[in-house]
């Protein structure tokens, strides 16, 4: 393994990635099937584990591996906080708790904040870049799927400091950079791309939970019908828009 870290990351979790793609939730949701409850229920373990990932970022500024990879301008929890207002009550914050995937998702953050805080780069990687990414795709098939009044719904996907195509993709190249900066011997890059993989399956995990509600919206035929199509991955395409690839 070379000190490209960023390509390291990236050649390292392809097939992670598309497996990622692939789960029947984003099957559906890429197809422009979003169940309302399904959505919110993923905003819901999403705001669990932010919550968890930009505390021990921030706990961690000064670690001379995670402090040059954090980046207060991506932060989501602010944005994450409107769109549950948006969908569930006023009183939201006593009403949600994370899935049991979500659960362990978070829980492996705050263990790796105690233990291991130069882990926690894989996980900032894999959320931040896709948000940055494919991201922007998905906030037009929410949008679209759920007839979102202006301004509403999805906030997640919105990062008001980086708003355009142009700023995004300058953006990125600057995270790749300070990726490639870091202090990290061979042994730790692997270890960094080992748990990047980890994070897309936690992620797939919280995918999973939410397939039955997805199944009840659309009825068992279709769903299926939908989940036996494999999707090629978007970070293995040798043609493909920059905008919907980290």
């Amino acid at each position: 393994m070379d000190h490209n870290l960023a390509l390291n990351l990236r050649e390292g979790t392809q097939r992670s990635h598309t497996l990622a793609e692939n789960t029947a939730y984003m099957k559906c949701f890429l197809k422009g099937i979003v169940e309302k409850e399904a959505f919110r229920q993923l905003m819901v373990n999403l705001y669990f584990v932010y919550s968890a990932l930009e505390e021990a970022m921030r706990s961690h500024a000064q670690h001379p591996v995670v402090g040059p990879m954090y980046f207060p301008r991506l932060e989501r929890v602010a944005q994450l906080e409107k769109d549950l207002a948006f969908y569930c009550s006023a009183s939201w914050r006593d009403e949600i708790t994370p899935s049991p995937a979500g659960l362990l998702y978070r829980e492996r953050i705050q263990t790796l904040a105690e233990q291991d805080p130069a882990l926690l780069i894989a996980h900032a990687y894999v959320r931040y870049m896709g948000d940055l990414s494919g991201g922007q795709g998905l906030r037009a098939v929410v949008r679209s799927a759920l007839e979102l009044p202006d301004g509403q719904g999805t906030a997640f996907y919105e990062f008001d400091t980086i708003p355009t195509v142009e700023a995004r993709r300058s953006f990125k190249g600057q995270y790749r950079d300070a990726l490639n900066s870091l202090p990290v011997d061979p042994n730790l890059a692997q270890k960094i791309v080992d748990e990047a993989n980890l994070v897309f399956q936690l992620n797939q995990n919280v995918m999973h939970d939410l397939e039955p509600l997805i199944k009840d919206a659309v009825g068992e035929h279709a769903f299926d019908l939908i989940i036996r199509q494999a999707r090629p991955g978007s970070t293995e395409h040798r043609h493909r828009s920059p905008e919907l690839v980290s």
